[in-house]
């Protein structure tokens, strides 16, 4: 067995014993003010569906940003994908990204480019042969219900079509887990529902799925598992769960 068959079958084992995603004991403080995460050990399964709820200031977004290695934690270990990025040196950060999907509420796309172009682009990072892309980009836009719009610009799709495109970007290189950060903060009711159906299709596919959001009615709705965070601790952990507000 090389080095490396042995690296990816210690990480198998790993994730098997202790999910895709393991937090032990983190904590992250900035330079000023109450821990921004204080002690919190969390573990996600592969294939999961997760939301992470909470009020502003909670915690969420430094919990996403330690998952993309954005930042790196104050304490404790951070594993994702059997990885443990404190230890991760930053000319491995883009190699780990490329198992990763974002998808954020601002939809981040480029807005001088067309629908296809913003696609591509994730496969372009990753070096994807042209003959591929060019198969992998029409199917994922037909996935999420965009194959009649390749040719069109950011500015000419409605918000819902907007994130469909975030997603399809987010998608195309297959990742192991999906980060979804408040993904239908700017949409409407309709649209708000199409993308979260898009959100289980990919989940039920074999994606890893993780949603940050303020929806109410989405989580109370949907019925899945509910990490609930306040002022930087977990408060509540439910299978089927709901979203509690917590005094």
């Amino acid at each position: 067995m090389t080095k490396k068959e042995l690296q990816r079958q210690k990480r198998e084992e790993f994730i098997e014993e202790n999910g895709i995603i393991c937090l032990e004991n983190v904590s992250k403080t900035y330079s000023k003010g109450a821990p921004a995460l204080n002690n919190v050990s969390l573990s996600i399964r592969p294939g999961e569906f997760v939301f992470i709820v909470g009020d502003s200031g909670s915690g969420k977004s430094t919990l996403i940003k330690l998952l993309l290695r954005e930042l790196t934690a104050s304490g404790g270990s951070v594993y994702v994908m059997g990885q443990d990025l404190r230890k991760m040196s930053h000319r491995k950060v883009p190699q780990f990204r490329r198992n990763l999907g974002v998808v954020f509420q601002d939809f981040r796309l480029l807005k001088n480019i067309n629908v296809y172009e913003n696609v591509a682009f994730a496969q372009r990072i990753v070096e994807t042969p042209v003959k591929e892309m060019r198969r992998n980009v029409p199917a994922i836009l037909a996935t999420v219900g965009l194959a009649g719009k390749y040719k069109s610009r950011p500015s000419e799709l409605s918000g819902g079509e907007q994130q469909r495109v975030a997603l399809a970007r987010a998608l195309v290189n297959k990742p192991s887990i999906l980060l979804a950060d408040e993904p239908t903060g700017n949409l409407d009711i309709n649209n708000t529902w199409e993308i979260m159906q898009l959100l289980e299709e990919i989940n039920a596919a074999g994606t890893t799925v993780l949603v940050v959001t303020h929806n109410m009615e989405i989580v109370n709705a949907m019925r899945r598992r509910v990490i609930t965070l306040k002022k930087g601790v977990i408060v509540s952990d439910e299978e089927e769960g709901g979203y509690t507000d917590e005094d």
